[in-house]
């Protein structure tokens, strides 16, 4: 019987796996309608007054993300309020959902990354992921990646798609 050789683990193939960057902590969303009228209206002293009662050190050390998830007209400093009580609790506080506060999460850890190992080789971009990974970080790895790889593919090694080929000098 011929022995079976793994080509993809002999190639130059430099895999970027976003999953290896995913910042380890818990995520919380607030939705802020609980304290509006109604979950439309908002009334400066009630939502001053439920602000000062709410137990914020539940928070500690994790990523929040504050929305409204009704349609409710919410001014400025209602959402920059919230988070002034979060900030000596939570590790990040973002305007939006989840998705947001991981793009967020991946905009801050990409941006660091020394890229110069991926100089001239082709690599591809994992494309499966058992966390939570948005399409934001998948898009910003891309642009990062592209000024140093020779070629750059999304997905799995077996089933990749082009999507950037250095052009010939």
């Amino acid at each position: 019987m011929e022995e079976i050789i793994n080509k993809v683990a002999n190639s130059a193939l430099e895999v970027f796996d976003l999953e290896d960057y995913y910042p380890k902590g818990m995520r919380v969303q607030i939705d802020i309608s609980q304290w509006l009228l109604e979950g439309f209206l908002l009334k400066e002293k009630d939502f001053r007054e439920h602000l000062k009662n709410h137990d914020w050190s539940q928070y500690q050390d994790q990523y929040v993300a504050v929305h409204c998830s009704t349609d409710a007209i919410v001014p400025a400093w209602a959402l920059i309020l919230v988070s002034v009580h979060l900030a000596p609790f939570a590790k990040k506080v973002v305007n939006g959902t989840i998705e947001d506060l991981d793009s967020s999460l991946y905009e801050e850890i990409l941006s660091k990354i020394d890229y110069s190992a991926y100089q001239n080789k082709p690599v591809i971009v994992k494309g499966c992921s058992k966390k939570p990974v948005p399409m934001r970080a998948y898009i910003l790895a891309t642009t990062y990646l592209q000024p140093f790889a020779r070629s750059i593919m999304y997905g799995e090694a077996c089933s990749a798609v082009p999507l950037y080929k250095e052009s010939k000098k």
